[in-house]
């Protein structure tokens, strides 16, 4: 599938009616969204045949474009049962096979890595700070290829060190620096838009004790 074609396809997916600003729910739009699986599958083959999780799924975004481009398995992860509703009605209007688990990613019981691949937009940590690095933390414990997520630009040092240090990870590397788009959707947004500098980072965790190197 080309670039262009899955970017349109998720153009069409239905988004937040009502966020919650508590959980930072700010949807990944589909020029980013597309640019990140479209890397993911096309540079490293983390994506076709594999078991892929989408992380604070939101709307399903990430997750839908990975199916899209062939994923064995998509299991789509959120806290908030709202949003897990709309990703079935896009899941179901783009005809995907998208699984879904109910949960607090702190709270994910998963032992050991059980999927290929983590992609995620997690909340950057304005309401709840370090929040951002709980999802990478828990991310770098199950996937066993790679985990791709965005993270403000401005974190760039500290997200690189803390990964490597501290969460699991053998390589954190940036593959380039977006716009993240953020709407006027809630009372407090002053402007019609805000266009936030985000890094797209491709972790690789370390490989578990009896997994092949």
């Amino acid at each position: 599938m080309k670039l262009k074609q899955l970017e349109s396809l998720l153009g069409d997916l239905q988004q937040f009616s009502n966020p919650k600003i508590e959980l930072e729910q700010y949807p990944t739009g589909p020029h980013i969204a597309s640019r990140l699986l479209y890397t993911a599958e096309n540079s490293f083959d983390d994506i076709s045949n594999k078991v892929v999780a989408d992380f604070g799924c939101g709307c399903g975004t990430l997750g839908a474009a990975a199916a899209l481009l062939g994923a064995e398995q998509v299991i789509g992860i959120d806290i908030d049962s709202q949003s897990l509703e709309i990703v079935s009605m896009n899941a179901e209007d783009l005809e995907l096979d998208i699984d879904f688990v109910q949960c607090d990613i702190g709270n994910l019981g998963w032992r050991g890595q059980i999927v290929d691949t983590v992609v995620m937009n997690p909340p950057f940590g304005t309401r709840k700070k370090g929040v951002d690095m709980d999802f990478l933390f828990v991310a770098l414990k199950v996937a066993s290829r790679a985990v791709y997520s965005l993270h403000k630009t401005s974190t760039r040092d500290y997200v690189k060190r803390a990964a490597l240090r501290d969460l699991n990870a053998s390589s954190a590397e940036v593959l380039c620096e977006l716009r993240f788009d953020i709407p006027q959707l809630y009372k407090f947004h002053k402007k019609k838009e805000v266009d936030i500098a985000v890094d797209l980072w491709r972790f690789v965790p370390k490989r578990s004790r009896g997994k092949d190197s």
